[in-house]
């Protein structure tokens, strides 16, 4: 199978992983991190981290510099959808009239599950706005298609609560969304190691979203790395095609001509 390049909103990028910038002890790890990942989107929680709105404060920006990675304001924190259109025309200004966002509307603040109804009023607002969205949502295919439908960019289906490093808890949910989408399918949320990164790859998904799985591991730095070459690997498994799983076993060497 040939490989077609990850595009979203008319972009091209050569990295699949995809990394916040929260949870780091300081702006250097997040810095060293974001090197060692080799990403080149980096989610920025607008309503939590200081890219200028605070003179007094330091600025994420001047560490992860935007002219060499693609900054993906979100919206994490809003409960509504009217919160969370305001959050994104805030990065709109602060940021030049950049219009890539990631759409983050939650239901509580005990599973951090998306409001779907808030978020689907939220997406067709920003998208007639001229944002271009990517959105995190559910695993459920019809909410997904949905979210398409109304001219989101890339669609973020959960693996798991956020934060939580449970992993993909249900695979033939992903699987059908990517399966049923004609724009990026990125999984987002619940990573907590490679194996869970390689595993999102080898369902066939675009690219993979995560921020705890690496800011709160021992080593971050190393467990960047390891995040990088899961992905990496993950999409050269999907490429290749896994054999067909039997129900008994099968010798690697031949059986005929034996001596």
């Amino acid at each position: 199978m040939t490989d077609t390049p990850l595009i979203i909103a008319g972009k091209t990028y050569n990295s699949r992983l995809l990394v916040g910038s929260g949870k780091y002890q300081d702006l250097t790890e997040t810095k060293l991190a974001t090197e060692a990942a080799e990403a080149e989107i980096i989610t920025v929680a607008i309503r939590r981290t200081n890219i200028g709105q605070d003179k007094s404060e330091p600025n994420l920006l001047e560490v992860i510099n935007p002219d060499k990675y693609t900054i993906l304001p979100n919206t994490a924190g809003c409960y509504n959808a009217k919160d969370a259109v305001r959050t994104c025309q805030l990065a709109r200004e602060l940021l030049g009239r950049h219009t890539l966002v990631k759409l983050e509307v939650l239901g509580d603040e005990k599973t951090l599950y998306p409001n779907i109804v808030e978020t689907l009023s939220a997406a067709q607002i920003l998208v007639n706005d001229g944002f271009d969205v990517m959105v995190y949502t559910s695993d459920d295919p019809i909410v997904a298609k949905e979210l398409e439908n109304i001219g989101c960019c890339a669609i973020m289906p959960l693996a798991s609560l956020i934060g939580s490093g449970q992993g993909i808890t249900n695979p033939a949910n992903i699987k059908l969304i990517k399966q049923h989408a004609n724009v990026p399918v990125l999984v987002d949320a619940g990573i907590g190691c490679a194996s869970d990164a390689a595993k999102a790859m080898e369902l066939g998904c675009d690219g993979v979203l995560m921020n705890s799985a690496i800011a709160n591991a021992n080593d971050p730095i190393l467990m960047a790395s390891a995040m990088k070459h899961a992905v990496i690997a993950g999409r050269a498994s999907f490429l290749a095609g896994r054999m067909m799983k039997k129900a008994y076993a099968s010798a690697s060497s031949p059986m005929e001509n034996l001596i």
